[in-house]
């Protein structure tokens, strides 16, 4: 997927290294969030200099990193000015030493001066050996820093420095820039609302080694609920196909044919519209906030609109079927027809590709379908799919808007934003 170049446009990210091996990945991190439009300075303690040295980070983000020994207070290079300047702090990677630091509010250094002195939401990255990480203290003091304003990024198990297999790897760079934005782009509307996204072309099985499916790429689904959750929101994306750099930490659940996306979102659409807590006060107010926002469904997929009558198992011989094969064919399910949209806005999608119907026919689904917009989408031909930008009409009773060509991910954001005012 595409992450446009303006994505994080006027964002303004502090981003904290100490020593560790891992501070590798926080090269391409910066190369992540300035490519995206953030601009980005760098705090690194003095540990994390016999990695790398500061030449790198400046180079990369146009900034002078500030350290121990370069603090000024006859400009703005200094620990106060620096965290007043920025929207988010990101401290990654987090050695096990600096998580102790910050836990007890030690700022002997000015990575950990940064820390204190910033009053906003922190992301933090550990990346320590895994008895390090698994140490009773340490475990403690990330309980304190969970409920001290930071947000833990889980780390990873692999092979680690020490040659060792276990817990304690950094998350990768790709996973800390999608959280830098999911804190970046926050939006009330959306955030911890329930949202439904489902995508790609349905795989309908002919024999163990045969289907029937369509050109569908799963991009545009995948797109929509990156986008989704930038904003925040709670979503849960049903596709068969998936694009490799979508959130990790995001909900997936991997289908194949119509009948078992039909069983998934039927169980995410319950779950979706769960009724009224018995107990409110035993829930935070997120949680609550879930119940109380009216869910969303985008149905994105590219459902067979027939399948074969019998499935066969094994695989069909070409000596057994003979010089001609007639695949006999039953009318599919209709996956939006059938569930029961009440209580949850219902965004559907239509490829045309014949531009003189195409808005009529899209228009039509609204009523037919008892749904609350379409997002229509005009092909040329096959080798539209799977195109890394897309043009859509966002269709409601009453209005027809345009979303210009651009980006997948750009024309998710611009549909997010029709999308509130159904």
């Amino acid at each position: 997927m595409l992450i446009p170049t303006n994505l994080l446009s006027g964002k303004k990210i502090l981003l904290g290294v100490t020593g560790s091996i891992a501070v590798y990945k926080s090269l391409e991190l910066v190369r992540f969030l300035t490519k995206a439009g953030a601009e980005v300075k760098i705090v690194m303690s003095e540990s994390a200099k016999k990695f790398v040295t500061p030449l790198t980070f400046e180079t990369l983000s146009s900034n002078k990193v500030l350290d121990d020994f370069n603090e000024s207070w006859v400009d703005e290079h200094n620990h106060i000015k620096t965290t007043e300047w920025a929207d988010l702090f990101v401290i990654a990677p987090a050695t096990a030493n600096t998580i102790a630091k910050l836990a007890n509010g030690i700022a002997d250094n000015m990575l950990t001066q940064c820390a204190l002195a910033f009053p906003h939401a922190k992301l933090l990255a550990p990346s320590a050996n895994t008895n390090m990480l698994e140490n009773p203290i340490t475990k403690a003091n990330l309980k304190l820093l969970a409920i001290a304003n930071y947000k833990i990024i889980d780390t990873q198990t692999k092979e680690l420095a020490c040659k060792t297999v276990g817990d304690g790897a950094m998350a990768e760079s790709l996973n800390i820039f999608w959280q830098c934005a999911r804190v970046l782009l926050n939006d009330d509307f959306w955030s911890n609302r329930r949202v439904i996204v489902t995508g790609g072309g349905t795989i309908e099985k002919i024999d163990d080694v045969r289907y029937l499916s369509n050109y569908s790429s799963g991009k545009m689904a995948s797109a929509l609920a990156s986008a989704l959750y930038c904003k925040g929101a709670d979503v849960n994306l049903i596709a068969t196909r998936f694009e490799d750099n979508i959130p990790e930490d995001m909900h997936t659940i991997d289908v194949e044919d119509s009948c078992e996306m039909l069983e998934y979102l039927n169980d995410s659409i319950r779950i979706a519209k769960k009724g009224k807590l018995s107990k409110p006060s035993l829930m935070d107010s997120s949680q609550i906030e879930l119940i109380q926002k009216k869910p969303f469904l985008f149905m994105a997929a590219a459902v067979s609109d027939y399948v074969p009558e019998f499935s066969q198992e094994g695989k069909l011989k070409k000596d057994m079927l003979g010089d001609q094969w007639e695949l006999k064919l039953k009318k599919n399910i209709d996956i939006l027809d059938s569930i029961d949209k009440t209580g949850i806005t219902t965004v559907g999608f239509k490829a045309e590709m014949d531009g003189n119907s195409a808005i009529h026919n899209a228009s039509k689904m609204i009523d037919s379908k008892q749904i609350d917009a379409v997002c229509l989408n005009v092909l040329k031909d096959s080798s539209s799919f799977g195109d890394e930008k897309n043009k859509v009409e966002f269709i409601k009773a009453d209005k027809i808007e345009s979303i210009p060509h651009a980006s997948k991910l750009d024309v998710a954001l611009d549909i997010l934003y029709h999308a509130k005012n159904i």
